[in-house]
């Protein structure tokens, strides 16, 4: 009897001739130039450019922020450019999970309510949102800083609690731009560790940075250049 085919893999991220046009006065920026670009489920990968290549575009569009101009973007075999705003925001919501360079906390509320906080938009129930929150900051070392309000935290901690946010609702993709942007050499390299073990875990990480030695923690790097990707 013939062995069954192998079903073909479903790629976390499928993008073709992609582009991404801005109208400036009379003048249209091309921002990317018909990219291509297959990023399989558990990848962890860095995106590096110099300034103007079109690396937060790619970002944008990558964490539905944006959609493209032309061209084509499945996002877990979901097509995305042709999505609405409310749909872009429920994808968003339930498959990525974002880190930034500013941690972007809420100020007066504990480490517990704001890693709760994309689960509150989900409408998941109160006692089960509490229990996802406590493990989120368990996994990120934080267990026991829950009832701190970010000034309470060090720069290190306060990114930890925004990792932890964006682990909560067990999304498909960590998106990391400049994630260490605002640490101390010593505490960036925490952060970078922790990224690490999370990928060992089997989340798929994709990490925007302009540092060359960030960039080199992932396994694989994509370089932009024009809007294109270049090596």
């Amino acid at each position: 009897m013939s062995a069954l085919p192998e079903p073909a893999p479903v790629h976390l991220i499928k993008m073709h001739e992609l582009t991404r046009m801005y109208d400036l006065g009379p003048q249209t920026i091309r921002a990317l130039n018909g990219v291509d670009l297959e990023i399989d489920q558990g990848e962890y990968v860095a995106i590096m450019g110099p300034s103007g290549s079109g690396k937060s575009t790619l970002m944008n569009i990558i964490g539905c922020l944006d959609t493209p101009s032309s061209g084509s973007y499945l996002l877990d075999g979901v097509p995305v450019e042709s999505m609405n705003d409310d749909e872009l925001a429920a994808i968003r919501n339930k498959k990525i999970g974002f880190v930034f360079q500013t941690f972007n906390l809420l100020a007066r509320t504990t480490a517990l309510q704001n890693v709760e906080l994309p689960l509150v938009y989900a409408k998941v129930p109160r006692q089960e949102r509490r229990e996802l929150a406590v493990e989120a900051l368990t996994a990120v070392g934080l267990g026991d800083r829950m009832s701190h309000q970010p000034n309470e935290l060090s720069g290190g901690q306060r990114q930890r609690v925004a990792i932890a946010r964006a682990l909560v609702n067990r999304p498909s993709l960590l998106l990391a731009d400049e994630p260490t942007g605002n640490l101390d050499s010593q505490t960036g390299r925490e952060i970078l560790d922790l990224f690490h073990e999370l990928h060992s875990r089997g989340n798929s990480i994709i990490l925007v940075t302009h540092e060359d030695d960030v960039a080199r923690e992932a396994a694989r790097v994509i370089r932009l250049r024009d809007g294109k990707i270049v090596a």
